[in-house]
């Protein structure tokens, strides 16, 4: 510039801002929330709804547990439940939260166990109330700690008034669901086989069972004929080789042997009867020994046994099977006092299968599901045996075993399974062993492994008549399960329909009771004297269950173990002396199942007919929450009480491996916040797609704070631009210029994407969808070209269409991305709109005109767009050669079809592609042009802009200097006036 040249920098229209391109975020973060504190936000909101003119949404939080610090599913889960309560409220709804902590149960009562054990104290010495009240101050701490945690991720609700199972409220109503299935005929008392843990004391239920794998104990045991009844149809009797054989068994619970009452077959199966011909050396059998097994098994467990030949002798079908009385392997054996001299019936099995073993099946009612429902159809409860009791020690009256644990006091192998092997070599019983590695349940809470165990336990029966039978949904729990499940829940992702319905479709009956301390007891009584199948055996009476209600809503469930409780919940209405009190606990699953009726119905900012619009949780609570609260709803209520069903996966690492400890890959939400903010982690989760299992590492975080650094720049650059801006620049749409209407074309497009995406629940694609927008449409297209218009025009219609735009663009860039940039949105909102009540959380996403829809201008513009990507190209190779510094110093020839020359011929082409000049021919491009492979019929040959350079907006242009402002092309002389 010469040195008589004007400086035009002062005249130029340049973006001002105090938004800082540098976001703070762990800094500033924590501001945002105690000013949404101070305004608050969440009343606001509801205050809005109080005309009744938005329609209520309830997302129903699926309690925690209140234990330990967050994890970082944690903060997935609570993240994406606050995305969709934002955005429900944003697109004009009643979005209710309330936040609520699952307080009872087995993990408390360890601590506080750990805790007695360090201070050689004994719980059971300890009275149980003031027991129970050290495991509610445990939960309270807890509580404090994780709702800090939450809030501090941005997440919003009724953080005052959360809800607690260990409330008295709902402690009450919880017991009072109960009752419900005591009064509806659904709860009985069986003895029957059920997961236990060795380690924690307990019955466990299917939620709180995983598998792992486990290396067991495997033996084939051979079970002598002790007598055989004639020949079914013909009355012939069997011929003496079967009546010799021995029919062989294999297990991989050796423990469960001495409570064996009978051994299976299964008629479908093809059988044989075959002869040790040789042996190697320490073989188990001898030459000519005789044993039954299925034909596809056989060899291979004779092969275990050690045996070199072998023939089959002859076939045995079904029924000489069924003819079969077994001999108890340790029957006859010294010391044994006759315990085992019982016979072994032979009996038929459809669980039976040739896949492994030996075609039969060892069967203990006791110890094993299967085998328990094999004795029910037959009638025989009376053959149930009770010899393991609840650390899964056999008890004194067991020969040779009694102490014996099967898993210790930590979860690992006791003596229990080698000791009976032994004997079982001692008793010549036993053909071959070995060890398997095999998938076993284990103690989702402990991790140690269980035991199936017959103990007296409180079920609700899931195929039995609710009440009265009457329902639209169904007779039965499960029949009412079902139908919710595909007719009244939507799923996302559908696969989740498919999971819990199967699930639901093959249960068993709900394990309701636990021998534990902490939690909801089963406020129920049984008569004295009777028997559990007998019609009186357990008290109905609506005066008693009231009266329990009405004491645990002024006291809670540390009432029931009061001393003279059963006097004051009986006496005046039934006989104390006549009953006895049940002391078991209630399954923490019946608690959190039972949320919706103290939650959704009872409170006034529940749900107005009880049910949730979403549960949202993670893929393992189609076995937990989602399952419990569909069987206990069913009961109840007789619905699903849920809308819609939301499942999220598990968070990895980087290198999709699980997150442990022990291998130093976990990533807690706290570490993330501190470094980058809650906004990153906020994204994070709005990137991923939750379906399926999500990683999170260091170089992952740094992908996700690049791409809010991009949005972060499109929000600065809008907020620049808008400084100053006031109702009188806003132009109407009917006047802008054509790409001023193209961007609101697309902001039309979008917009409905947004809300359809929201709806959906589709985070992943509304963000990517506005992110690409943003920084493709806008930054590098919109903002790009009208840059200059912004900058140097005057006020012209032109620039005052653009900040009109701009306007529109601000406020639903800010309204969309709130409800996953929560903290970010509210800096870029209160930039333009700052004041004490001011909020981006308190307005909607502004409603879009259906007639900025405009598909011939979209499909106008999509070809000026595709012109202009070959020029872009073009000038672009020249920058980097050096050719030129910047596209303004470039006047390029366009070559295209007469097609494209009509539509380019209507807009301003120089202007799009930044150029000082262009023109555009029909003529036939020259080899030299330079093309795009993927844009046909499209060629640009360099040449360079003529003229001298605007000393204000850079363009080179033949007018300069010959206009009253040195320097200047003629628009920039007419801005300055």
């Amino acid at each position: 510039m010469c040195a008589d040249t004007p400086d035009y920098k002062d005249t130029l229209n340049l973006p001002k801002t105090d938004f800082p391109m540098r976001a703070g975020l762990p800094n500033r973060e924590p501001g945002w929330l105690e000013r949404w504190a101070q305004i608050g936000i969440y009343e606001k909101l509801r205050e809005k709804a109080k005309d009744g003119s938005r329609k209520p949404f309830t997302l129903h939080d699926g309690p925690p547990y209140a234990n330990g610090h967050l994890h970082i599913g944690h903060a997935l889960n609570k993240i994406l439940k606050d995305m969709v309560v934002r955005s429900q409220q944003m697109m004009g709804r009643d979005a209710r939260y309330i936040p609520g902590w699952d307080c009872h149960g087995l993990p408390i009562e360890w601590k506080i166990e750990e805790q007695y054990r360090a201070k050689g104290k004994n719980k059971d010495e300890v009275p149980v109330i003031d027991f129970r009240q050290e495991c509610r101050k445990f939960a309270e701490g807890w509580i404090d700690v994780q709702r800090e945690e939450f809030k501090r991720l941005g997440v919003t609700g009724t953080w005052d008034r959360p809800y607690l199972t260990m409330d008295f409220h709902a402690e009450r109503v919880i017991a009072e669901e109960f009752m419900k299935f005591l009064m509806n005929g659904t709860l009985y008392q069986g003895s029957k086989p059920v997961m236990w843990s060795p380690v924690e004391k307990t019955a466990l239920a299917e939620a709180e069972i995983e598998y792992h794998d486990h290396k067991s104990h495997t033996i084939w045991v051979p079970f002598r004929v002790a007598s055989a009844a004639d020949f079914p149809n013909t009355g012939a009797c069997l011929d003496t080789d079967l009546l010799q054989a021995r029919v062989v068994i294999w297990t991989t619970t050796p423990w469960t042997i001495p409570s064996n009452k009978a051994v299976a077959y299964n008629p479908s199966i093809a059988y044989g009867l075959y002869r040790v011909d040789g042996t190697q050396d320490e073989s188990w059998t001898a030459p000519g020994d005789l044993y039954v097994f299925a034909d596809a098994l056989a060899e291979d467990a004779l092969t275990k046994s050690r045996v070199t030949e072998f023939t089959r002798v002859r076939d045995v079908t079904a029924d000489e099977l069924g003819a079969l009385t077994l001999a108890h392997p340790f029957r006859g054996m010294e010391g044994a006092n006759g315990f085992w001299d019982y016979d072994v019936p032979m009996i038929d099995g459809d669980h039976v299968t040739d896949d492994a073993g030996t075609g039969f099946v060892h069967t203990a009612p006791s110890h094993g599901a299967d085998d328990y429902d094999c004795f029910v159809k037959r009638g025989w409860m009376d053959r149930m045996t009770h010899n393991v009791g609840e650390e899964s020690e056999f008890l004194p009256h067991v020969p040779f075993f009694a102490g014996l644990q099967v898993f210790d006091a930590k979860g690992k192998e006791g003596k229990a399974n080698p000791a009976v092997i032994d004997k079982l070599v001692e008793a010549g019983g036993i053909i071959a062993r070995g060890r398997v590695t095999h998938s076993y349940p284990h103690s989702w809470r402990s991790k140690a492994p269980v035991i199936f165990r017959n103990t007296p336990q409180w079920f609700a029966a899931i195929d039995r008549p609710v009440g009265d039978g009457q329902d639209d949904y169904g007779t039965t729990i499960r029949e009412r399960a079902l139908t919710s499940i595909d007719k009244l829940v939507q799923w996302t992702p559908q696969t989740g329909r498919n999971r819990l319905y199967s699930m639901i479709e093959a249960r068993p009956d709900w394990v309701l009771s636990r021998q534990r301390a902490w939690g909801v007891p089963l406020t129920c009584f049984t008569k004295k004297g009777a028997l559990p199948t007998d019609a009186e055996f357990l008290l109905r009476d609506p005066a008693v269950n009231a009266r329990i209600a009405e004491a645990f809503e002024a006291e809670g469930a540390d009432c029931w173990y009061a001393d003279g409780a059963k006097d004051r919940f009986l006496s005046g209405i039934v006989n104390p002396d006549d009953f006895e009190q049940v002391f078991d606990i209630l399954d923490v699953w019946f608690d959190s199942g039972s949320t919706h009726a103290f939650v959704l119905r009872d409170r006034e900012d529940g749900s107005d007919d009880g049910l949730a619009d979403l549960y949202l949780e993670g893929t393992d609570q189609h076995r937990g929450w989602f399952h419990s609260s569909m069987l206990q709803a069913c009961g109840t209520k007789g619905r699903a009480p849920y809308r819609g069903v939301l499942t999220h996966g598990f968070t990895l690492d980087e290198k999709g491996m699980k997150m442990s400890k022990s291998l130093g890959n976990t990533i807690a939400p706290e570490q993330v916040v501190k470094q980058y903010g809650a906004d990153i982690l906020r994204l994070w989760v709005a990137q991923s797609d939750y379906t399926a299992d999500l990683r999170i590492g260091p170089e992952i975080l740094k992908g996700v704070a690049d791409s809010y650094r991009r949005l972060r720049n499109t929000m600065r650059y809008m907020l620049g631009s808008l400084a100053d801006f006031s109702e009188s620049d806003r132009i109407d749409p009917a006047e802008m210029p054509e790409l001023e209407r193209w961007v609101l074309h697309r902001l039309a497009e979008l917009d409905h994407k947004v809300r359809s995406g929201y709806a959906a629940y589709d985070f992943q694609g509304v963000f990517q969808a506005v992110f690409t927008f943003a920084t493709v449409d806008l930054s590098a297209f919109y903002f790009d070209i009208r840059k200059d218009a912004l900058y140097c025009d005057g006020d012209t219609p032109r620039r005052r269409a653009a900040r009109t735009v701009l306007d529109i663009l601000f406020h639903r860039l800010t309204t969309w991305l709130a409800p996953i940039l929560t903290f970010t949105m509210e800096e870029v909102w209160l930039e333009r709109f700052p004041g004490d009540d001011s909020s981006v959380h308190l307005v909607d996403i502004p409603d879009t005109p259906a007639d900025w829809l405009d598909e011939p201008l979209a499909a106008k513009w999509a070809k000026v767009r595709r012109a202009r990507r070959v020029v872009t190209g073009a000038l672009e190779v020249q920058r980097t050669e050096k050719v030129i510094g910047a596209s303004l110093e470039a006047a390029p020839v366009v070559h295209v079809d007469a097609e494209t020359v009509e539509v380019l011929k209507t807009v301003a082409f120089d202007d799009l592609c930044i150029t000082s000049a262009i023109s555009v021919t029909t003529d036939p491009a020259p080899a030299e042009a330079f093309r795009l492979p993927e844009v046909d019929g499209i060629g640009v040959v360099f040449e360079k802009a003529e003229g001298e350079k605007c000393q204000r907006c850079w363009k080179i242009l033949p007018d300069v200097g010959r206009h009253s402002h040195a320097g200047t092309c003629a628009r920039c002389d007419e801005a300055l006036g």
